[in-house]
């Protein structure tokens, strides 16, 4: 078992804590809303949401997630929160479970923090883990169309809390 990781920044005019609880803590409710067309649900599996809690996400008919890796359409993931912590804006998990994902990839981890940026924003840290299974060898071109439905994902929640200020304060 190979791991191979990525590092990822992004820069908000959203401050931290507005940012987190839109994106992480309320995400099961908020991003199905702003995005019907690619997430049709997140369901809290097991836990009340926090560390330990296993949720799973429903993609919408017709969306790809994960097409660019696997060679077919994930219906859905599984994924256990390893960290929620409201204070430092830190927030990690692990995807456990995922159609064909055990094929390849033994699991997929993330390391999130919101940290604020001089002009009153937000940058956010991201670090994914990639746990191969066997010789499947994974390129940063092959993660490239995740990274980018994920990036779409954020911007949509900041479009949101620019168009809402009182939301998430």
């Amino acid at each position: 078992m190979a791991i191979t990781t990525f590092t990822d920044e992004y820069n908000s005019p959203i401050p931290p804590s507005r940012i987190f609880k839109a994106s992480i803590v309320d995400s099961h409710n908020l991003i199905p809303k702003l995005m019907p067309q690619a997430i049709k649900s997140v369901e809290i599996i097991n836990g009340d949401g926090g560390a330990g809690s296993v949720k799973q996400i429903n993609f919408a008919e017709g969306f790809f997630y994960f097409l660019f890796l696997f060679g077919s359409p994930l219906k859905c993931v599984k994924y256990r929160v390893d960290e929620l912590n409201e204070k430092t804006f830190t927030y990690g998990y692990t995807l456990i479970e995922g159609d064909s994902l055990v094929d390849k990839l033994g699991k997929i981890t993330y390391e999130v923090k919101f940290e604020e940026s001089a002009d009153g924003g937000s940058i956010s840290k991201v670090t994914s883990k990639y746990f191969t299974v066997g010789d499947f060898s994974l390129k940063e071109e092959e993660v490239k169309a995740g990274k980018e439905r994920v990036l779409a994902m954020y911007k949509a929640v900041e479009a949101f809390l620019i168009q809402n200020p009182d939301a998430y304060v």
